[in-house]
């Protein structure tokens, strides 16, 4: 005769993967933003006051036209002082990043997370029927994390 257990059979625990955790449920949707005709030096000043490292240049209908940073405002102060060129005339559209990779709201968090590993990207743009609609960055997946740990996710 065999030893019975009197433990019954255990659920497999949740796959974080399972969890619904959604993009569109982390992402920052009062965004700063840029237009083409911003100067650069404008921008050094909005990134500063809000501490932020970039944001989405949009035009007049909320369309994503491109991204500018910090990286980009600090090549143009390198420029300019290599060039001798003024900044005072150099707008957000001469250096704006115009190939952007956006991801969708719809998109599981976890798998952004993955995208920002491959890509190495600070932020991602979301962009629903050609309109900005928000944003998500490495801090926002990680705070996912965080809530997703305190449920079903295992260290």
């Amino acid at each position: 005769m065999g030893i019975k257990s009197f433990m019954g059979k255990r659920a497999e625990p949740e796959k974080a993967a399972d969890v619904p955790m959604l993009v569109r449920d982390y992402m920052v949707t009062h965004l700063i933003t840029f237009k083409e005709h911003e100067n650069i030096l404008d921008v050094m000043e909005k990134l500063i006051k809000h501490g932020i490292s970039g944001g989405c240049v949009v035009n007049d209908r909320n369309e994503l036209l491109g991204i500018i940073s910090e990286g980009d405002c600090m090549k143009q102060i390198s420029d300019s002082r290599y060039y001798n060129m003024p900044m005072a005339d150099l707008t957000v559209g001469k250096r704006m990043k115009t190939n952007v990779e956006t991801i969708e709201a719809n998109m599981n968090v976890l798998d952004a997370a993955k995208k920002f590993i491959e890509l190495k990207f600070r932020r991602f743009p979301i962009v629903e029927n050609g309109v900005l609609i928000g944003q998500i960055s490495q801090r926002d997946v990680l705070l996912a994390a965080l809530r997703l740990k305190g449920q079903s996710w295992h260290v």
